[in-house]
This record gives structure tokens, C-alpha cells and sequence, in this order.
């Protein structure tokens, strides 16, 4: 497939692996990257040291291009984006903030700067900036989320700008991947799909807490604490959720480290499984490479079908003209 996403990330489809804190490990991202698609480290919380020391090991597994995201709240953001510098990485993804003052320097060096936006003025804002294309990331997807669907985000975004855009936010199939073509997008990105494969090194009960769970099996959790996130509902999300009515502080303590409880260690009763609504469709664990290749098949059919729809109007409006 070509196009300006494929072009511009040098990648043969265009399918991105969302930058997932824990979960967005060398070996998931390089699996993404073999597979055609772009595969993304999630630095989260990551010291520049410990980000070094993934970027050698996805250099070791793959030599297709990945990228790295960064979250603009981490303490360590200057640190790391002078290493993606230094370590002359493709692709850098922003999140959960306005990366304004380090786009210049990383196109400098050629690094393709994607941030992540959840309204169409903050596109407007990285487009003028010189970012090289955004995520329009809807309030379907997992972790910390906006307040606008992907339908409509992605529609305002592509309206807004000239720079590709790529959605995400609740997609796991073809059919979807099909629906943000249709607004306009070029591209898409995905978490929740990617951590329900053989490669994901997240732990089993992540996994199989996605392939059981339903498309009503999420909540949003940390609301009232001002850093809302798409959870699976379990034990401790319920919790979190009372807490956040009777004492905010405690609900703020028992957040601390709970993503890493769920990724890591599988913890149901103290973890915060961060996942989108696109759970309800996603029903076994499989290779990444199947993953990339069913979707594209699936993206491919749809297409058709909806070309044969087109005809059969066109079709049906000419001949009622002709009457």
C-alpha cells in the first residue's frame, strides 16, 4: 500500500503501534516493525539510560524503522528527547501534552514528529509548528483519554489539516481501519490490539482479560483527579471509582504503580488494565503478523464492497435521470 503515512514513515502498511507505557516493549515493537507496520517503544516513565538501552535492543531485533513515544509529563522529557537525538531515532510519537518546544530540533536531525491531539485546534497548532503528522486519538481508546469520539475527532481533525492523519482510539479490524479512511485519515494506531498477541510481553491475565472481555467491559478511571483513563473493569477499578467519591487522596495513592501491577505483574486486585472499548472485538490471542496481514485483508474487502455499493448508486441515479 502506498501512501503519504507509508511514504513519509518508510513502512509498508500503514498500521502504528500505539506508545503504551510497560506494555510497548523492543520485542512487541519490533515485531510491529517485521510485520510492516511502525512499532513503537512507550518510554513512560523511563530514565534516558534505561530508554538507551531498548533502543539498542530493537536495533538488534529489527532494521525496519520504529519509534519511540514520549509523555510530555514524565520528569525525564528533556532527557529522553536529547537521546532520541543522540540515537538519531526515525520516529518520535508525543503525548499528553503540547511538545511545541522540541519539534524544530527533531526535524533538524530528520526525525518524523507525530503528536498525539484530542481537539482539532491542537492540530491546527502542530500543523503550524512543523509537526510532520498527528494522532487524532479519540475517547474510545485505552489509558488517558479526551473527551471527543474518535468518529467525530478524527472528521474535525482531517477537515483542519494538510498533514496526514492518522486515527485511533477503539480501532482493532479492517472494518474500522476502512471507516477512518473514509473521514480522511491515512493512517491508523493501535494499543489494545497489539498487547492481545504472542509477542505483547505483557502478562497472561492482561490478555486474557481482553479476549474475555465485552465492548461495556471498560470504565474511565482518575476523572475527578483531573487524568482520566479507559480501564477493563475489574476489582480495583471499581475501587478506584468509590474512592474517587469519598477520598481523593486515597484514590491518588492506589493509583501509583497500578499500570505497571497489571502489565507486568497481572495483579487483578491492585493493577489498571488500560485498554479501549475495542476489547468487545477482540476475541484471540495471535501473532502479530496475523494481526497486520487480517487487517489489511479484511480493509482490502471492505473497500471493495463499498466500490460495488458506489456503482450500484451510481447505477440506480443514472437510470432514474435517464427517466
Amino acid at each position: 500500500m502506498k501512501n503519504r503515512v507509508c511514504e513519509l514513515l518508510g513502512i509498508k502498511y500503514p498500521i502504528i503501534m500505539g506508545g503504551m507505557s510497560w506494555a510497548g516493549t523492543p520485542k512487541l515493537a519490533a515485531a510491529v516493525s517485521n510485520a510492516g507496520g511502525l512499532g513503537i517503544i512507550g518510554s513512560g516513565a523511563m530514565k534516558g539510560e534505561h530508554l538507551k538501552k531498548a533502543i539498542d535492543e530493537i536495533r538488534q531485533l529489527t532494521d525496519k524503522p520504529f519509534g519511540v513515544n514520549i509523555i510530555l509529563v514524565s520528569p525525564y522529557a528533556d532527557e529522553l528527547v536529547d537521546l532520541v537525538i543522540q540515537e538519531r531515532v526515525p520516529v518520535v510519537t508525543f503525548g499528553a501534552g503540547n511538545p511545541s518546544k522540541y519539534i524544530a530540533k527533531l526535524k533538524e536531525i530528520g526525525t518524523k514528529v507525530i503528536p498525539v491531539v484530542a481537539s482539532d485546534n491542537m492540530a491546527k497548532m502542530m500543523e503550524r509548528i512543523g509537526a510532520d503528522a498527528v494522532i487524532a486519538e479519540g475517547m474510545e481508546s485505552g489509558g488517558h483519554i479526551g473527551e471527543v469520539t474518535t468518529l467525530v475527532l478524527v472528521n474535525a481533525v482531517c477537515r483542519s489539516v494538510s498533514i496526514p492523519v492518522i486515527a485511533a482510539g477503539g480501532i482493532a479490524d479492517g472494518k474500522a481501519m476502512a471507516a477512518m479512511f473514509a473521514l480522511g485519515a491515512e493512517g491508523i494506531q493501535m494499543g489494545t490490539r497489539f498487547i492481545a498477541t504472542y509477542e505483547a510481553d505483557t502478562h497472561e491475565n492482561f490478555k486474557k482479560l481482553i479476549v474475555k472481555s465485552g465492548i461495556r467491559d471498560t470504565v474511565v478511571t482518575g476523572a475527578t483527579l483531573g487524568h482520566p483513563a479507559r480501564v477493563i473493569e475489574t476489582r480495583f477499578a471499581k475501587k478506584v471509582r468509590e474512592l474517587e467519591v469519598e477520598n481523593l487522596q486515597e484514590a491518588e495513592e492506589v493509583l501509583v504503580g497500578s499500570l505497571r501491577k497489571a502489565v507486568v505483574d497481572g495483579n487483578i486486585d491492585e493493577g489498571s488494565f488500560m485498554a479501549g472499548q475495542c476489547v468487545g472485538l477482540i476475541n484471540e490471542i495471535k501473532h502479530v503478523d496475523e494481526v497486520i496481514q487480517d487487517i489489511m485483508r479484511e480493509f482490502t474487502q471492505t473497500l471493495e464492497k463499498l466500490n460495488n455499493v458506489r456503482m450500484e448508486i451510481y447505477n440506480d441515479l443514472e437510470l432514474t435521470y435517464s427517466k
